[in-house]
């Protein structure tokens, strides 16, 4: 049979790589990429859970763990790595400046690996088509380079997430320049200074996030152009001031408003009872003065309220929130009397912190309409008598209970821990009867200050956890007289 040109043409390709290298013909991963990403494997020193254990070289780096590629040119288009929760969990080394070679990189995902250090990676302003950073829970430090809204492509740039991290220095202003961002998440670092007033120019953002850092200054009025945003979190800084009134803007769509831990003070604005999407409002930590504004009778979707330490008055509203997982009033100049019965017939509750709050009741009269569910439950420093036993007896899933400073009295003995619980703190009170056996597996006990009697169960906890009794002793206390 006679061989066509076309044929012989074929023959002699396929004889051409055969003789040179077969890889170079037939390979997906482009090699530029495979340098790249082999280069950055290189600067990983530790890597205990194997990530990057897939990433052999003269493979498809296509079917490399974290790496997708296009489907045009099989060019690499994102490296994600994304870490456990395990905090054991880790990835110790440094960013390679060579997936700068990346050239079709869209997104650059390397999230909780605890260990990554170095500087901000200003490389990745070379790759032309990326439009989302999330960098999250590393150790990389240092300021973030003052022209970073310019360089990292502003008309493409959709998501930035640089939190848990080391950096410093304030927030450059230029980061407004990244107009179409929609995610903006530098919390937990360490950046100092105002918020910059630019960032009202971001009208695409759904998540802002500028928690634990060291911010300070007003929080600006510049929240009438976020017609999308859906999370607001700038707690755990130095904002001062009241909180300003263009928030109220945000109302047809924020569903997290967390202010919380700063140095905000004046009144809480009626405004935010309009914020019919609202389910966590978090003031608490702050100095905010007044009343409860009675349109927080509007917020029914609400499922987190935390206006703990504060310096907020009678009269509180009556609530008509359809289920409150958790509700923190504490240490504020309220005097409740009881638990309110809009908490109580809540079918759905997780956390009940009341620590301050002029509660004077007998426990055995609280009856929550759902007990199964209660995680943790504050009630310190009130006038509260009788016995939590009911009640903790059937809480199955308790993991905290905090009853200090009030009137209890009841036989520790019938007390039954729960399998998860964690803290019990009973100081300052009337409890009688003996220490469990089982106390030891807790991880934070007080019973100082009642009428406990008896030797006290092999533990762990420091002397002042039991001080104050009427007759304990055994370690840590002076040995039992026989």
């Amino acid at each position: 049979m006679a061989f066509t040109s076309s044929t012989s043409s074929l023959l002699a390709l396929a004889f051409l790589c055969f003789s040179i290298s077969a890889y170079t013909c037939f390979a997906k991963c482009h090699v530029d990429d495979e340098t790249a990403l082999l280069a950055f494997k290189s600067g990983i020193t530790q890597d205990p859970t194997g990530m990057l254990s897939s990433w052999i070289p003269a493979t498809d780096c296509c079917t490399w763990s974290g790496i997708e590629c296009l489907d045009s040119n099989k060019r690499v288009s994102s490296l994600s790595l994304f870490g456990e929760s395990d905090p054991n969990f880790f990835v110790t080394g440094t960013i390679s400046p060579s997936l700068s070679k990346l050239r079709y990189l869209q997104g650059l995902y390397l999230q909780h690996l605890r260990n990554l250090t170095g500087t901000f990676p200003t490389f990745i302003f070379n790759l032309p088509d990326l439009n989302q950073l999330y960098l999250d829970n590393n150790k990389l430090s240092g300021p973030l380079p003052l022209d970073i809204g310019q360089k990292l492509h502003p008309q493409q740039f959709v998501g930035l997430s640089l939190s848990e991290n080391r950096f410093t220095g304030s927030i450059p202003s230029s980061i407004s320049q990244l107009v179409h961002l929609r995610d903006l998440d530098l919390g937990s670092n360490l950046f100092s200074g105002p918020i910059p007033s630019g960032i009202q120019q971001m009208k695409n953002l759904v998540f802002l996030n500028l928690e634990k850092n060291q911010l300070s200054g007003k929080i600006p009025n510049f929240f009438t152009s976020f017609t999308s945003l859906r999370e607001l979190d700038l707690s755990h800084n130095k904002l001062s001031g009241e909180i300003p009134p263009t928030i109220s803007f945000l109302a047809p769509r924020l569903e997290l408003l967390n202010l919380g831990h700063n140095l905000l003070a004046g009144n809480i604005p009626n405004y935010l009872g309009n914020f019919q999407t609202l389910d966590r409002l978090d003031l608490s930590s702050n100095q905010l003065t007044g009343v409860v504004p009675t349109t927080f009778k509007n917020l029914t979707d609400i499922l987190y309220l935390e206006l703990g330490h504060n310096h907020l008055v009678d009269p509180f509203p009556e609530m008509n929130v359809k289920k409150i997982e958790g509700l923190d009033l504490s240490y504020n100049k309220f005097n409740l009397g009881t638990i309110p019965k809009w908490v109580e017939s809540s079918a759905l509750i997780y956390s009940l912190k009341l620590a301050g709050c002029g509660l004077k009741f007998r426990l055995e009269d609280f009856k929550p309409r759902e007990k199964y569910f209660y995680d943790y439950i504050d009630l310190s420093d009130n006038q509260i008598s009788g016995t939590p036993v009911g009640l903790m007896n059937e809480t199955t899933l308790l993991k905290g209970f905090w009853a200090s400073g009030n009137q209890l009295r009841f036989n520790l003995s019938d007390l039954r821990l729960p399998n998860g619980l964690k803290t019990l703190v009973l100081a300052r009170n009337q409890i009688f009867g003996k220490v469990p056996q089982n106390i030891s597996r807790l991880e934070k006990v007080d019973l100082s200050h009642n009428h406990l009697c008896g030797p006290i169960p092999a533990t762990k906890f420091a002397v002042k956890a039991f001080l104050g009794n009427d007759c304990l002793c055994g370690s840590p206390l002076p040995p039992c007289k026989n």
